[in-house]
């Protein structure tokens, strides 16, 4: 119940994929074409070159490794895919959305010419060539996991990173899901509800198929979203009762929807609340722990990199304790330390939906609320008062003191290197060497 993402998309998938904080890998949602060739090591978008990613971790012990979906981790090397990261095989895409019927993302210029609609769509180290436009994509995501669980050989441990592009706009669904929510009157929540439905039935699926194949007794599901939902107009999402929602670091945008389950889990534990800190940099630490790898990154102690932060969450999970080893989390701008919680500079959404959102009244969505908590911050308790609805900066001065300490703290220990802008070469290997598809564009 106190499971926590970053604001927005690509830094919570770097840090699931780093093991890292995002503070300590990527606080950016920049473009997969952006380059800085003046780093070889950071300057680009995504996690930096030289991190080892948690399936090169499990691939190590044994793990046959899969991704399928959203990507958003970085695309300009081969070392920046998912292959380069250590998964035997991808089928998916590497920005931050493209469309679920065509798959097209994007547009780019070089040599003064400007190209329109170019394909986000991977199938392993090369374009899916061919696959785009043939169905809706997750559907054509779903088929793809399937087949990995319906072929894997049992004898073999599986990793399998699926990354839903549901339910992230372009809010696009097929008629048959949308017309079971017909009696939802506002158009984007309807689509928006219609998604999540299609995305169960997915999650359904996939459980039924391990259970078929006698993998669901020796197997660790985890679900979570990679940010608070968008409120922000055109979003379709609700975070009712939580303050604000995707782009912000309110509750509503970064404390979100989790469980574990899968027969792995003790039976004692299974359908508990916990209610102790979770990070997403939490599962790198916790799976390298399962598997019996050691978490140390060497590869990224030779480049001067952050090393990992994520700490072993089985002990909890599990039942030997039922206490969390942490106790703070860094947000972007802003600290959770213990019961508190310290916002500094000026945070937009800042108000909360009802029930119902969007509604007649507000039937595209949006809070146009800003606070502005300066450099000395606002604060909360957020155990006590999770839906923060009082500023407690002018009546525990001693308390806010020391989480402004602690928040410089974790500042001074930021990664954040030049990642440079949108590189025109990406462009030209996107339309020159793979036919109109993006993909990696230097060597």
């Amino acid at each position: 119940d106190q499971h926590y993402a970053f604001k927005f998309c690509s830094p919570s998938r770097s840090s699931f994929l780093s093991g890292r904080l995002p503070i300590h890998v990527n606080i950016e949602n920049d473009y997969p074409d952006f380059y800085n060739p003046k780093d070889p090591v950071s300057g680009f978008a995504g996690i930096p070159r030289n991190m080892t990613g948690i399936a090169a971790k499990l691939k190590s012990a044994g793990y046959a490794t899969h991704h399928v979906g959203k990507w958003d981790a970085g695309m300009a090397t081969p070392d920046h895919t998912p292959i380069g990261r250590g998964f035997n095989t991808t089928f998916g895409y590497f920005h931050h959305e493209n469309d679920f019927f065509t798959e097209r993302a994007g547009s780019c210029t070089y040599n003064g010419k400007h190209f329109r609609n170019i394909t986000d769509l991977w199938l392993d180290d090369g374009p899916a060539i061919g696959l785009n436009g043939t169905d809706y994509e997750e559907g054509m995501f779903k088929r793809h996991v399937m087949k990995i669980i319906d072929t894997h050989p049992v004898d073999t441990p599986l990793f399998i990173y699926y990354a839903a592009h549901i339910a992230h706009t372009p809010l696009e669904v097929t008629r048959h899901y949308l017309n079971e929510y017909s009696f939802i009157d506002n158009e984007v929540r309807r689509s928006y509800h219609a998604m999540v439905a299609f995305l169960d039935d997915v999650v359904g699926n996939i459980t039924e198929g391990l259970k078929k194949r006698g993998l669901w007794n020796s197997t660790l599901v985890l679900v979570s979203s990679d940010n608070g939902g968008p409120e922000y107009p055109g979003g379709g999402a609700n975070n009712f009762p939580l303050r604000g929602g995707k782009l912000t670091s309110w509750q509503g945008g970064i404390r979100v929807n989790a469980f574990v389950s899968g027969g792995f889990i003790p039976e004692a534990m299974r359908g508990k609340k916990l209610e102790e800190y979770i990070a997403l940099a939490d599962w790198y630490t916790t799976f390298c722990s399962l598997a019996g790898v050691d978490k140390f990154d060497a590869r990224a102690e030779q480049a001067k990199l952050p090393p990992v932060d994520g700490m072993d969450m089985w002990p909890m999970l599990s039942g030997q304790n039922l206490t969390s080893p942490r106790t703070e989390i860094p947000l972007s701008p802003g600290l959770i330390s213990g019961d508190y919680k310290i916002l500094v500079g000026n945070n937009g959404q800042a108000g909360w939906t009802g029930p119902q959102y969007p509604n007649q009244t507000n039937p595209r969505g949006g809070i146009d609320i800003k606070v502005n908590c300066g450099d000395s911050g606002c604060l909360f308790n957020i155990r006590e008062d999770p839906e923060e609805r009082t500023d407690l900066a002018q009546t525990q001065p001693a308390t806010l003191k020391q989480l402004q300490q602690r928040l410089q703290v974790w500042e001074a220990t930021a990664f954040n290197p030049d990642r440079g802008e949108q590189w025109p070469e990406a462009c030209q290997t996107a339309m020159e060497k793979y036919r109109g598809y993006w993909g990696p564009f230097l060597p």
